[in-house]
């Protein structure tokens, strides 16, 4: 066979593997019959007997396509331990004890711009011929192309997938808030929700029943779709408990069990529940490991902490001591419950906004109303964060009761 039969017969080989592999990319094969392909051409239509390739993936290079490789060769090679030396086209490969590339002879490169995508090391079929090494690269880069798109696509296949779950948990994490809070001459109420994600941790709800109004404010254990779920079984075994008319110690207690039933204690919530009888002046609560509110009762300067309780609900079984705490003959005061994203909010030092910050602010405004309290108190977290953004939920339910 002439020398120009030959190189004819080359580049037919070439075009007929390259239709084949384009042919399976339109046709949206999967990525395994792609390597096959890939493999295959290399195999019969190029003068290769073995070969191995290294596709990059979120700072290393993983093991894609094999074949004849005797020895022991590794299943990824981190990006650390690559050097390229384009000026003297070297390729330095530091790979684990145990592991070796000798019986391969040959490496080739596959670049987007300056950027290796990929790495195809391969031995020859027949020593006395070339392999178009320039063919070889652009075939490579074809298939790794088409194996990231498709990467691509099933991340971002993946990402709607979660987007639509976020979305849906946040719809439901939004139903477990009060549509309305009560704004009247005998009860004001104004919340600030900033959740740090879509879907937060934080809980707060206010339910009227006849004279008496609850009140309360959770901070659930994790975040996202789990957190929201949690809360939801939260909120209806409170809801449910609140309709039968039990006692303030007979709430806190099943709410434990329900939670610690859910969750074999693995998860935990801090939980703050007020009520407040209208026709007695008597103010109930237990706090259950919550951040204490601030309660400020006309003519008193200095905020009261509301600390008796217990520890965290759903940590323990039983929970190992309760206390409720009642304040009788109080027909006017202001309240304000609040989540630890308040208080652990920070600055651009790195300082937290605090506990005493929170109760100074508290004391100096109490004569505004809730709506306006709020603006202010809004202003103020901006005024001290400044461009930082927010770690935690941010939670702040203010209730003036006259």
């Amino acid at each position: 066979m002439g020398k120009q039969d030959f190189k004819y017969q080359r580049k037919e080989l070439e075009l007929k593997a390259l239709l084949e592999i384009t042919q399976a990319i339109n046709e949206n094969q999967s990525e395994s019959v792609l390597g096959e392909i890939f493999k295959f051409t290399c195999l019969i239509h190029l003068n290769i007997k073995t070969l191995l390739l290294y596709v990059a993936k979120e700072g290393v290079f993983e093991k894609r396509i094999q074949h004849g490789i005797k020895g022991q060769v590794p299943q990824t090679i981190s990006a650390e331990n690559i050097q390229d030396k384009k000026s003297t086209g070297e390729l330095l490969l530091e790979v684990p004890e145990g592991f070796s590339f000798e019986e391969l002879e040959t490496y080739l490169p596959v670049y987007h711009k300056d950027k290796i995508l990929a790495i195809l090391l391969f031995k020859r079929k027949n020593e006395d011929q070339d392999v178009d090494l320039d063919f070889t690269q652009a075939l490579s880069n074809i298939l790794v192309v088409a194996l990231e798109n498709k990467r691509f696509a099933r991340k971002q296949l993946e990402q709607e997938v979660v987007n639509r779950e976020i979305s849906i948990a946040s719809n439901v994490q939004q139903m477990l808030f009060p549509a309305v809070l009560p704004y009247d001459e005998h009860l004001k109420a104004s919340v600030t929700y900033l959740p740090y994600r879509q879907v937060g941790g934080d809980y707060y709800d206010l339910v009227i029943k006849n004279d008496r109004s609850y009140f309360c404010i959770a901070d659930v254990s994790g975040k996202g779709i789990s957190a929201a779920l949690l809360m939801s079984n939260f909120q209806a075994a409170l809801r449910t408990l609140l309709r039968s008319n039990a006692s303030m110690e007979m709430i806190i207690r099943q709410l434990n069990f329900t939670l610690y039933e859910n969750t074999k204690g693995e998860r935990f919530i801090t939980f703050f529940l007020g009520c407040y009888q209208r026709s007695t002046g008597t103010f109930t609560y237990a706090n259950a490991g919550h951040n204490p509110p601030l309660l400020c009762l006309p003519g008193k300067p200095d905020c009261i902490e509301l600390n008796a309780g217990t520890t965290i609900l759903g940590a323990f079984e039983e929970l190992p001591f309760l206390e409720t705490d009642t304040l009788e003959n109080i027909d006017q005061f202001y309240l304000h419950m609040y989540t630890d994203g308040v208080s652990e909010a920070i600055n651009a030092e790195e300082e937290e906004f605090g506990e005493e910050r929170l109760k100074a602010f508290v004391s100096e405004n109490s004569q505004l109303d809730p709506k306006d309290f709020h603006k202010k108190f809004i202003q103020e977290v901006k005024n001290f964060t400044g461009k930082e953004p927010l770690r935690d939920d941010l939670t702040l339910l203010s209730l003036k009761i006259n």
